[in-house]
């Protein structure tokens, strides 16, 4: 058996850029909260993103909740959310009280389906916020999207957390809603062991979001709090790992889009399609996957059960939030009479996507399938 290969783990700069300001941190004694790792991080993601005011945060999930905060969503309101993600996109819904409706997605995409959400809106009337995720780092619809939010006057929420690094029309996601969401968890494109980030689109939320990532504590000489505040900012020996591995966050993106053509180079001719990528887009694929054709004779659990039979490691696509027990009373709304989120579901398979793979590694992967599906 060969030597692990990952789905997609921690990759630190060869330079060792993140020691160097993890070692400084200690020197000044800036261990808490706050300092200068945490600013110059915050700074250095503004610069690459282009626009917005980042806020350094706990966790991605951590940001969610302030996002949610922020736009006004209270108790009893619904929120239209996608289906086809990650348990963190929804579960910050149900923190502040209010209701996600699910919400289809295309497969142009495997996003949020803009005909599904014209939809929502029409039979459930306007929502609290809209969360729209970019799967995979795959960037979601959103010309049509943003602009049904517009239309409405309802704030879209960008989860961004697996898309640090790719693009709609040249401009990178994250920076089209009024918040964008980033997370820099382990498995992520660039990480700072765990740690999120949230970019809002003016001055003035931002302040309001560090206030609340910080207790909500008033600027008074003594400790007076008028509102409920949290602890969610992120720690300044995390963001000095986080202001190394921006200095290597272009690098990693060709890395992971250099692995997916590779993959899609050598299963040319098989029975199956790869994440669709947009005209005018860029996706980071953070993680490559895959879509089984209908009638191969192979389902994911198998191609996965012969991948870990050779030290591979891959992945089930997320179990649609509509689909999910805690969730089973919830709205799901789809543009037609087929749920795309559960056939993408049942036919997926995340490929093993990690950063310090060598081609011969992708061609390994590569083989076993080949035996599965040939």
């Amino acid at each position: 058996m060969g030597k692990r290969i990952a789905l997609s783990t921690p990759h630190m700069s060869d330079e060792g850029y993140e020691l160097e300001y993890i070692h400084d941190a200690f020197r000044k004694n800036w261990i808490a909260p706050l300092g200068e790792n945490v600013n110059e991080f915050e700074k250095s993601m503004g610069s690459y993103i282009g626009a917005g005011y980042p806020v350094a945060l706990s966790a991605g999930t951590a940001a969610l909740h302030l996002s949610m905060i922020l736009a006004g969503v209270k108790a009893g309101d619904k929120v239209f959310c996608q289906s086809l993600t990650f348990s963190a996109s929804a579960n910050p819904v149900t923190y502040v009280g209010a209701e996600p409706v699910f919400i289809d997605s295309d497969y142009e995409t495997w996003n949020m389906d803009p005909d599904a959400l014209e939809k929502a809106f029409e039979l459930y009337g306007k929502p609290a916020a809209v969360v729209v995720v970019h799967l995979y780092g795959n960037p979601a619809r959103l010309d049509r999207i943003a602009g049904i939010c517009e239309k409405h006057h309802v704030p879209l929420i960008e989860d961004a957390a697996e898309a640090l690094g790719s693009e709609y029309h040249g401009k990178k996601c994250g920076t089209f809603g009024k918040y964008g969401i980033l997370s820099f968890n382990g498995n992520k494109i660039i990480t700072t062991s765990g740690g999120g980030m949230l970019l809002c689109d003016n001055e003035m939320d931002a302040k309001h979001a560090l206030k609340l990532a910080t207790q909500a504590r008033e600027p008074l000489p003594w400790y007076q709090h008028e509102e409920i505040g949290f602890n969610y900012r992120m720690s300044n020996i995390v963001a000095g790992i986080g202001r190394g591995q921006m200095k290597v966050l272009p690098l990693r993106v060709q890395q992971k889009r250099a692995i997916c053509a590779r993959y899609a180079e050598n299963l040319a001719g098989l029975p199956l399609t790869f994440q669709p990528e947009m005209e005018h887009t860029k996706s980071n694929r953070w993680l490559t996957s895959i879509l089984l054709n209908e009638g191969c004779g192979v389902t994911p659990a198998e191609l996965l059960d012969a991948l870990n039979a050779e030290n591979i490691e891959g992945r089930h696509l997320w179990k649609p939030m509509h689909a999910q027990p805690v969730f089973a009373k919830n709205i799901y709304v789809t543009a037609g009479e087929i749920s795309v989120s559960d056939d993408l579901f049942a036919r997926g398979v995340c490929l093993p996507s990690d950063s310090k793979m060598t081609m011969e590694d992708v061609d390994r992967v590569c083989g076993v399938i080949r035996k599965v599906l040939a």
